[in-house]
């Protein structure tokens, strides 16, 4: 507590906004009550200062182990800007460039289009342009056996719903594509060494992990994830295995590293005066690729949004803001930075289910850029708690309805191998009195459970809790088979995976 109270009293010789002086600790402390939030980490980064860099609450609510400037988190997303800046650097040395086609290093490599995959480019994948939906294809991917060529492989059967090159469609397998050609232009160097020996270890980043899986076991200071979905109460959820998605989410750092990272995108590239990239490098992660969004907001001073190489780009009250999220399963965060004021921004939390953590990022820029106080905390708060409710209303009344009769077919007509082009197989088989139970294929840590409801319907619930509670149908098929529509938390895919057996 001390050693941040003297590194926040150094660094602030500058006046510094009363928000920041006076109100952002009572500020968090009451965002964190109001979210349900254990834990919470922030640095902000001034005209080459650190003006605040700490940690509030807990990284554990069974030990009440305090969160501070040195706890590890998945900033998950925040790992785009890495490869983007990996890949930008290797253009510039002139070992590849951005627009080289995927097939000059994959001529295998197949998108759902044939005339998409013959233009399909380095920069495509690094700006979520191949039209496809956000997040299409992830319940495939995420936290699956599935390694990085077979991700690739069953990218041709993800169908596009908007058109290449116009349509922005955030897209974590495009990033791994992206990562994957480093080594086929370095001699074999992984992503992972790459980023590592030409960003992470130059910037003294030395508590930075590139790897997640099993991460746990080896450092003794990694904030526990933690989700209020689908029950309105803290539940820990299972750490994240991100690294057959290495290049899209893998990495795992603290705020005390995040400060160079920060230090040195606000002085083109140097740290400490010293050169870590070039200017030109971080330049080209900026320049907007495609185009997000162009109405003013109704909120906030915003009126452009845009994504460069791993990075969201939009103007705030006359500023150019560059940022990316990070969502990992019981850990969200965001870092910014603003170059035009010298302010950067890293925020790192360990629920899932809030958005203080967007909320924070807000409240600190508008005290930095003159903008006129709202507390954007409790604006966020009451659409929430809304949404929270209903679902939650929605669920305790298909919970009464559960149960209570069994299907006329018995529960024998619907067990068996069930199969769906994208994802592969599951099995279902009968589980005590009352439910069916899934297996996945893919996912060996994962199972599903349903409990009939009536008609068509059952409740279908999970054995980690992140991957949610849904309504869920089956259907009969012509050839006596039967379909069954499978639903995930949307923080892991919109779509519903169509499963057919017989």
């Amino acid at each position: 507590m001390l050693s941040s109270i003297l590194l926040f009293q150094t660094a602030s010789k500058a006046q510094q906004p009363d928000f920041i002086e006076k109100e952002i600790e009572s500020y968090i402390k009451t965002g964190m009550k109001d979210w349900n939030l254990p834990g919470l980490a922030i640095v902000i980064v001034k005209d080459g200062q650190v003006v605040l860099r700490k940690g509030f609450g807990v990284n554990d609510i069974t030990k009440s182990e305090p969160v501070n400037e040195n706890t590890l988190f998945y900033i998950a997303s925040n790992s785009k800007l890495f490869t983007g800046t990996s890949l930008a650097h290797l253009q510039y040395q002139k070992k590849l460039s951005l627009n080289d086609k995927i097939s000059k290093y994959y001529p295998g490599y197949r998108l759902y289009d044939s005339l998409t995959t013959l233009q399909v480019t380095i920069r495509d994948m690094l700006t979520h342009r191949i039209g496809t939906k956000t997040f299409q294809g992830d319940f495939t991917f995420w936290n699956t056996n599935l390694t990085r060529q077979q991700i690739m492989d069953k990218m041709r059967l993800l169908k596009p719903i908007g058109i290449y090159r116009q349509d922005y469609g955030y897209c974590n397998s495009c990033f791994l594509t992206a990562g994957e050609v480093i080594p086929k232009v370095t001699g074999g160097i992984s992503w992972e060494q790459y980023v590592t020996d030409s960003i992470v270890k130059p910037l003294g980043m030395n508590q930075t992990h590139v790897s997640s899986n099993g991460l746990r076991s080896k450092v003794t200071n990694m904030a526990v994830p933690y989700t209020t979905s689908f029950t309105g109460k803290l539940n820990r959820v299972p750490d994240d295995n991100w690294d057959n998605l290495g290049p899209a989410a893998s990495i795992v750092s603290n705020v005390k590293d995040l400060t160079n990272w920060l230090l040195m995108q606000l002085d083109s590239g140097r740290l400490d005066g010293k050169r870590v990239l070039p200017w030109p490098v971080l330049q080209a992660t900026r320049d907007v690729q495609i185009m997000t969004g162009s109405r003013k907001s109704t909120v906030y001073p915003m009126h452009f949004r845009g994504y460069g190489l791993g990075l969201n780009i939009a103007d705030y009250n006359g500023r150019q803001v560059y940022w990316h999220t990070g969502g990992a399963a019981g850990m969200v965060s965001n870092v910014c930075f603003i170059p035009e004021e010298k302010l950067g921004i890293a925020i790192l939390t360990n629920n899932d289910n809030q958005s203080f953590f967007e909320a924070l990022r807000y409240q600190v820029m508008d005290a930095y850029l003159g903008v006129p106080f709202v507390n954007r905390s409790e604006f966020m708060l009451k659409p929430f708690n809304t949404g929270e409710k209903e679902a939650l209303d929605s669920i305790a009344a298909w919970r009464t309805i559960a149960g209570k009769k069994d299907p006329s077919e018995g529960f024998d007509a619907y067990a068996g191998n069930y199969t769906n082009e994208i994802y592969g197989g599951i099995s279902m088989k009968r589980k005590g009195a009352k439910q069916l139970e899934i297996k996945f294929e893919h996912h060996p840590e994962l199972f599903g459970y349903l409990t009939y409801m009536g008609g068509s319907e059952w409740l279908l619930e999970f054995n980690n809790i992140e991957y949610g509670i849904f309504k869920v149908k089956f259907s009969n098929l012509p050839n006596g088979g039967k379909t069954f529509e499978l639903k995930v938390n949307d923080f892991v895919e919109y779509d519903v995976y169509e499963f057919r057996k017989g």
